[in-house]
């Protein structure tokens, strides 16, 4: 079972503080870049895992998605979801996403937003998500970057001249890392890109577009406070589709 760091009340009200956490999608620095590999959602099924505060299963609504189911481990943040979206049509359900089956060959769409590097088992998610697409469906997600994800501590280092150091620490072994993140000890996964873009392939996915996102310089003018996110890449964003069986 995934470790359930979201319903420890320290590390959530933590969480909680966060632009992304607040504010939703709107929060969310890499949410427009995201967004731009989205499919068309009107009329879609789609599947939201690891859907948190729920921020993106409320947009598939508002953009005319027919059906939306959301998916999280946390009961807090699934309550949470259903405060901030009350009548709407989404329905969620709690679940650990390393062991849940999504209905077989039943979304358009499977959406997953910084979850997957708690997974230990990416091919078997992979695959669970491969059976869970309608012919022609797309599986867009973003993640942390592996260079980001590689070090058990996500600060960044001063050199003697004061510059910001970003240190990529033990990078080709992949596995767990146990970080200190608002909380002690939280579990992650560190894989290569080239893992995760092999497992994708290996499970059917086509890899349409990626994006080792950067804030520019628009970004960083409207948000000073993001100005450390030009240091490093922090996040992955990968757009796939359901690849063509051979007749």
């Amino acid at each position: 079972m995934a470790q359930n760091i979201y319903d420890d009340p320290a590390f959530f009200e933590g969480y909680s503080q966060f632009a992304r956490s607040k504010d939703g999608l709107a929060g969310a620095a890499e949410w427009p870049s995201l967004k731009a590999m989205l499919p068309p959602l009107k009329g879609a099924q789609v599947l939201d895992l690891g859907c948190g505060f729920g921020p993106f299963c409320r947009y598939a609504v508002e953009q005319g998605a027919a059906g939306v189911l959301g998916v999280d481990l946390s009961a807090k943040m699934l309550e949470d979801a259903q405060r901030r979206g009350p009548g709407l049509p989404i329905r969620y359900e709690r679940a650990d996403l390393e062991t849940y089956q999504p209905p077989q060959a039943a979304f358009d769409l499977v959406f997953s937003s910084l979850a997957v590097h708690y997974l230990a088992d990416f091919d078997a998610f992979a695959a669970r998500v491969r059976s869970a697409l309608r012919p022609g469906g797309h599986f867009v997600f973003c993640m942390e970057h592996p260079v980001f994800a590689a070090r058990a501590n996500p600060d960044f280092m001063k050199d003697a001249d004061g510059h910001l150091l970003g240190i990529v620490d033990d990078y080709l072994r992949e596995g767990e890392r146990l970080t200190n993140w608002i909380a002690n000890g939280v579990v992650k996964y560190h894989r290569l890109i080239s893992t995760t873009i092999n497992t994708l392939q290996r499970n059917g996915l086509r890899l349409d577009h990626i994006d080792e996102w950067s804030a520019t310089d628009a970004d960083i003018a409207a948000h000073p406070e993001w100005a450390e996110e030009r240091y490093q890449p922090m996040f992955l964003l990968m757009a796939t589709s359901l690849a063509p069986t051979n007749a």
